[in-house]
């Protein structure tokens, strides 16, 4: 390409995006600006440099020349398939050079997605539908509720997280990985739909994974996927939502909302994700639509496959992104500096029955890699973090009649919370909270169940139900 268009522009106030470098020897970095004198979102000037083959520039002018004037959600239509036409086609070989445009192209519209600035005008109107965003991982829950959202005839906006990137990982395993933004950009283009990716590895690692390992070295099994949906994920989505003139959010959980502000179970008990919602507000609750609350997973995977989406029949990911394909153990020693620390393994009574590597390894209720004989199958009982102890003794000595609980927001009064679940895929106990506790926060609580269950883990959440509504969450205390 003779004259590459916008080649070493750097507008005033761009956001810039960059992909490849090292492992292929191509980078390209693309440079976006906003127009100051539009309220709407439009790409004033844009700009590219590129290192590397020949087929790397002129993908990078291409993607300049297909966004510059553009709206920044005609912008996000754009993908490497656009950028390959535009060239007139790229042979297999080349066709790299276009996924490193649309790569960096997509990082830098994800800055500016994430200005201040409104982005796009309301949608919603008597001649126009509503615009919807739809939480995408690359999996089949969330491209189904892309879709539905789709044939409601809402104007579906695609947007995907990256929360976590490490060499050590397994990205395919991963829902908030490089790949998977990759992944589930191409299934919203796919679709017809604009697609935005966000990186929020920043709030992710201190929001969530800091607390996490925190929690591991204090002795305490915390669950991130609460505190990941209650103060990272989707308050950052919503907060985009509204820039985006976007009604709702739709996200791809087994879940639903009742009265417009309160969580419900989903039709399919076996596959409710209500566990892991519960920290959501009833404020953000309102803006929020669970597309997939009255499905069962192979209604889910049908519909996928009956529109032909190539992830109908792709596994899950594991519930923990950021341990993807990764021990916990080599995790939490890389990056949180807890070591292994050989400690005794103890007896009900104290007494000493052989050794463990490492107190943080093991939680309450684990019977597997204890490594001491005995007449009768050992559980852990409790760990010690001060003392570097790990005591055990027979199953039904986990067994307990009541849960104390710290921390606890309750959205009705206490009086109506009548089951508890202490795992995400748990089943509901019957129980009731103990004194005559008010909607709000309270620092304590005590939970009488029923019938006496085996204990989980101390930094664990007790998600509180009234019926099939969550009224209530805390966590479980030692």
């Amino acid at each position: 390409m003779e004259r590459p268009r916008g080649r070493g522009l750097l507008p005033d106030g761009a956001f810039t995006g960059a992909a490849g470098g090292a492992a292929c020897g191509d980078l390209i970095r693309i440079s976006l600006a906003l127009d100051r004198a539009s309220a709407t979102g439009v790409i004033g000037e844009a700009g590219f440099d590129a290192r590397g083959c020949g087929a790397a520039i002129a993908a990078g002018s291409a993607a300049v020349s297909l966004v510059s004037g553009a709206p920044l959600l005609d912008a996000a239509r754009v993908g490497a398939e656009q950028i390959a036409r535009e060239l007139g086609g790229l042979s297999p070989a080349k066709r790299h050079a276009a996924e490193l445009a649309a790569d960096a192209l997509h990082r830098a519209l994800g800055l500016a997605a994430r200005s201040c600035a409104p982005l796009a005008p309301p949608s919603s109107g008597p001649c126009t539908p509503a615009r919807v965003l739809v939480a995408m991982s690359g999996g089949v829950d969330s491209a189904v509720a892309a879709l539905m959202v789709r044939e409601e005839g809402a104007d579906a906006v695609g947007v995907t997280l990256e929360l976590w990137s490490d060499p050590e990982n397994d990205g395919e395993r991963s829902c908030c990985s490089a790949q998977a933004v990759r992944s589930a950009r191409e299934l919203a283009h796919g679709l017809g739909m604009a697609h935005l990716s966000i990186d929020l590895r920043a709030e992710f690692r201190a929001g969530v994974v800091e607390h996490w390992i925190a929690g591991h070295a204090a002795g305490l099994t915390p669950n991130p996927c609460i505190r990941c949906n209650g103060r990272v994920r989707i308050d950052a989505m919503l907060a985009l939502a509204a820039r985006l003139g976007a009604d709702s959010l739709a996200t791809g959980h087994y879940a639903r909302v009742h009265d417009g502000e309160v969580l419900q179970i989903a039709s399919d008990e076996r596959k409710d994700q209500s566990y892991v919602l519960c920290a959501l507000t009833p404020s953000s609750l309102r803006r929020m639509r669970f597309p997939l609350g009255a499905l069962r997973k192979d209604q889910v995977r049908e519909l996928a496959r009956r529109a032909g989406l190539a992830v109908a029949r792709r596994r899950d990911s594991q519930d923990l992104c950021f341990l993807a394909g990764t021990r916990q153990d080599a995790f939490l020693e890389r990056h949180g500096g807890v070591a292994r620390r050989p400690g005794a393994i103890v007896g009900s009574a104290g007494e000493t029955l052989g050794e463990h590597p490492g107190s943080h390894l093991f939680t309450v209720g684990q019977r597997r890699g204890l490594g001491v004989s005995a007449a009768e199958p050992l559980y852990v009982l409790a760990t010690s973090a001060h003392s570097n102890t790990v005591t055990v003794g027979p199953r039904s000595a986990l067994r307990a009649h009541e849960l104390l609980l710290s921390g606890l927001k309750l959205s009705r009064a206490g009086t109506t919370v009548d089951s508890v679940r202490m795992r995400a895929h748990g089943r509901q106990l019957r129980c009731r909270l103990a004194g005559d506790l008010c909607s709000g926060s309270h620092a304590s609580a005590r939970v009488v169940l029923d019938a006496p269950a085996e204990r989980t883990a101390p930094g664990q959440l007790a998600c509180l139900y009234a019926g099939d509504l969550v009224v209530g969450h805390a966590t479980i205390a030692s």
